[in-house]
């Protein structure tokens, strides 16, 4: 069950219901481009051209594909998200002289935010939105800025699902960061003062913000995130240069008695059934946007709906436009221009908000300018990029709720795959999907796609009838109860992630790497040949981009799961990647922590590697954790039962999946903070540690705070937590 106010999430997570179909297409898309068309999008083209934005010190830095490869300036290099750098000093003949550069230690906390490199200094986010600008060469600190996010949030919803971001931006000499509760800070790149800030979120949107920004020929945008409430999806542009907001897309339509903001919503409210806008309907773009300069579009992908289950958020009715859509918009006006529908009335929280590259390939003897990306839903989709059109779609990992995409681009669903009431349905991919927010790859040099996998099934259950749904006050349920199990897998083999390698012409895979731990890793590839990818047991490594043969290896002594970025200064290619673990779904807690890993023990550091580097690090952190001696402790099963629940609603996502934590937070079952109501109660309740990024739950009962204390105390003394492995049911995947 889930309740706002006194939030709560379900352990056991999501499941789905039946529908039937909506009439309205899964797709509107502009029409086929005729000679009028053209001319107007050369037009088009022509007005968003600008000048190629400077660094501090003058020189230009250009964020097309295929150009001034030195520099790192955007989440994906370029407006293309392609992951991808033509650089090639390091390739297959000279990976193996690859060595540390140079380190630099970081303050405990998140560092699952990828770097940006521009002008020979890389700028990052960890903690909540500490920005740092450090000496690409050296690893000289230069400065950081810390926007005290929580010190400015008073809300722990935000603050327990919303640890960080994953990304910021650049452009003309100002670094752009944005807190989880909305702030847009603008910093000078030479001081890292700020430049202007700007609150783009009222005080009672309960959402959150968790997405890299871009800036796209000079406009910012920015997707929120939701889940943690009645919350309505929306993606905002703002001007780099003054913080002005330009244009807000809202995802998915509102109340119509209130009028609709743009004409297009009308057409979508067509799409929805029932009261859908009191619970928000989600649709919330928290990670995935890419720009084409050539038509000057925006393309940006959406997220599920809220509740997850269809039969409650529209009665079972309609597609719910824009939900699990790629969304094509002006990026100038905000104008809609078209959208696919990836996944129409979602009901398994399959997010379209992963990456999307843009590419040039030749489908059928036509060189097609397309959009390619590997969602949740488990289907590797290809989309022509000017009109929208649907051009294939294959599964790249093992999927169960659909067969096959029919030639209108709309999945054709396997019998029981959306609940009735009182069954059960073995789903492939689960709510993890088989590719999340991990950063995947395209290599113009190959062709190929290259996408961190989960491979993992589980039962999708219907729980409508057993909780509450009432949010005028207060009480809602997802209506999906959802658990991934990997020990009675029929593929226990799979049920692990992987790297692959897929083809986006022939629809095929070319190469898979399997992992020993399902946590997967961002992933980088280069013009040297290589693909790059850490991984959550330590080990960096570089692929043959052709063949997956691994060609390097390297010891970070820490999980590194966030993508690798390489850039140069003065003719020498660098790769820089970040270490830690803030970021993995608490789920995977007992996986983390059968390798031995604490949030004590995880080092977070900035590794930059270079040929012929020989910096060398220190052995790995050891902590000697030791349970505290509980003499007292009374099993007391009422009491635990309801802090379960209230762990699992505050707790679970920082802290771990039944109090195994997975190196985001400490292990509270090696707390001395348990044994004492006290301390315990001025930690959660009041905000000791709220500096330290600990959330404060004011709106916690005295007994709500001793039944959780009373959870941890008995969670502390299950021997069976000990020796169990692959714990795989989950609170919520961070976003």
């Amino acid at each position: 069950m889930m309740k706002f106010g006194a939030l709560y999430w379900s352990v056991a997570v999501l499941a789905c219901l039946g529908i039937s179909a909506c009439d309205v297409s899964t797709k509107a898309q502009a029409p086929e481009a005729d000679a009028q068309e053209t001319a107007v999008q050369d037009e088009a083209a022509d007005e968003t051209k600008t000048a190629l934005p400077k660094a501090a010190s003058g020189a230009e830095v250009s964020m097309v594909d295929g150009t001034n490869p030195d520099d790192w300036p955007s989440y994906g290099r370029t407006y293309g998200e392609q992951h991808f750098s033509p650089l090639d000093q390091v390739n297959a003949e000279t990976v193996d002289r690859l060595g540390l550069a140079w380190s630099l230690d970081l303050p405990v906390g998140n560092t699952t935010t990828q770097p940006i490199v521009v002008d020979g200094v890389i700028y990052f986010a960890a903690r909540y939105s500490v920005v740092h600008a450090v000496d690409a060469v050296t690893g000289e600190l230069l400065w950081t800025y810390d926007p005290e996010v929580p010190q400015h949030v008073d809300d722990a919803g935000r603050m327990l699902i919303a640890w960080g971001s994953r990304g910021i931006a650049w452009w003309n000499g100002k670094v752009y960061t944005i807190t989880n509760a909305g702030r847009m800070i603008a910093l000078d790149t030479e001081t890292g003062e700020p430049v202007w800030e700007k609150q783009i979120i009222a005080p009672d949107d309960q959402s959150y913000f968790t997405a890299a920004p871009r800036v796209f020929d000079g406009v910012v945008v920015i997707g929120n995130s939701g889940d943690t409430g009645p919350t309505r999806g929306h993606f905002t542009a703002l001007d780099a240069e003054t913080g002005e907001q330009l244009w807000r897309f809202w995802v998915v339509p509102g109340n119509p008695e209130d009028g609709f903001e743009r004409p297009e919503l009308e057409m979508a409210a067509e799409t929805w059934s029932g009261e859908w806008w009191k619970f928000g309907g989600n649709g919330a773009p928290w990670n995935a946007y890419t720009y084409d300069p050539e038509t000057g579009t925006v393309f940006v992908g959406t997220g599920n709906g809220f509740p997850f289950n269809h039969r409650l958020r529209s009665e079972g009715e309609g597609d719910n436009l824009f939900l699990s859509s790629v969304v094509a918009l002006d990026l100038k006006s905000g104008e809609y221009k078209w959208h696919y529908q990836g996944t129409p009335a979602d009901t398994w929280d399959f997010t379209m908000t992963h990456d999307m590259a843009l590419a040039d390939l030749e489908i059928d003897g036509e060189l097609r300018k397309v959009l390619v990306t590997a969602p949740k839903n488990g289907f590797f989709f290809v989309i022509d990029r000017i009109t929208g059109e649907f051009i294939s779609a294959e599964p790249f990992v093992k999927v169960t709720w659909a067969t096959h995409y029919d030639e209108n681009g709309r999945p054709v669903e396997a019998p029981g795959a959306r609940y009735e009431p009182g069954t059960t349905f073995d789903g492939w991919p689960t709510v993890f999907g088989g590719h999340n927010w991990q950063a995947q790859a395209y290599s113009p040099q190959t062709k190929l796609a290259y996408i961190p996998v989960v491979d993992l099934g589980g039962t999708f259950t219907d729980n409508t009838d057993e909780t509450t749904w009432d949010p005028e006050h207060g009480e809602i349920t997802t209506g999906l109860d959802a658990t991934g199990d990997v020990e009675n897998s029929d593929r226990p083999e799979e049920a692990t992630a992987a790297l692959l390698a897929w083809d986006p012409v022939k629809q095929e895979r070319v190469w898979r790497v399997q992992a020993d731990r399902m946590v997967p890793a961002g992933v980088m590839a280069t013009g040297g040949g290589l693909v790059f990818q850490g991984a959550v047991d330590g080990y960096f490594s570089a692929y043959d981009a052709a063949t997956g043969e691994e060609v390097w290896s390297y010891d970070m002594k820490a999980p590194g799961v966030i993508a690798p970025v390489t850039y140069a200064v003065d003719g020498r290619q660098y790769v820089t990647i970040l270490t830690g673990t803030s970021g993995v779904p608490s789920a995977w807690g007992r996986m983390v922590h059968d390798l031995g890993l604490d949030y004590r023990s995880i080092d977070r550091r900035v590794l930059t590697f270079a040929l012929d580097g020989e910096a060398t690090l220190p052995p790995r952190t050891v902590v000697d954790l030791q349970k505290p001696e509980d003499p007292d402790y009374e099993p007391m099963p009422e009491l635990e039962e309801a802090g379960r629940e209230l762990y699992g609603g505050m707790c679970a996502t920082c802290h771990g999946y039944k109090a195994v934590a997975g190196g985001r937070a400490p292990d509270l079952r090696y707390s001395p903070m348990q044994l004492d109501a006290d301390m315990f109660e001025a930690v959660v309740q009041d905000g000791a540690l709220l500096s330290a990024g600990m959330p404060r739950f004011g709106f916690l009962s005295d007994e709500d705070i001793e039944a959780i204390r009373q959870y941890v105390r008995a969670q502390a003394h299950d021997p069976e937590l000990d020796e169990a492995k692959n714990v795989t049911g989950m609170a919520i995947a961070p976003r």
